[in-house]
């Protein structure tokens, strides 16, 4: 599974790219440079994307879990006792 690390990992490449381009358009500018810095930054972007989908899957998946049934039967949540209230009402 993707962390936050990866996230943060693909966030600094995403930057460092930005920061190439911004320099290749400072000075004499090639076309061929910006194209291909253009894709880098493209692929990076729906990578960071990706990541950011795949940790918010994951983060949902485990909140569904703990306010679920898995969370009534393990009684390890704050919220397992509120639930058992409920279902006694």
């Amino acid at each position: 599974m993707a962390s936050l690390k990866d996230v943060e990992k693909v966030a600094d490449d995403l930057s460092n790219l930005v920061e190439e381009l911004r320099k290749e358009l400072k000075g004499s500018p090639s076309f061929d440079k910006l194209v291909q810095l253009s894709d880098q930054i493209s692929e990076h972007a729906d990578n960071a994307a990706t990541t950011f989908s795949t940790v918010n899957d994951a983060l949902m998946d485990r909140i569904g879990e703990l306010t679920g049934s898995g969370a009534r039967d393990s009684g390890s949540s704050g919220n397992s006792g509120s639930s058992r209230q409920k279902a006694r009402a």
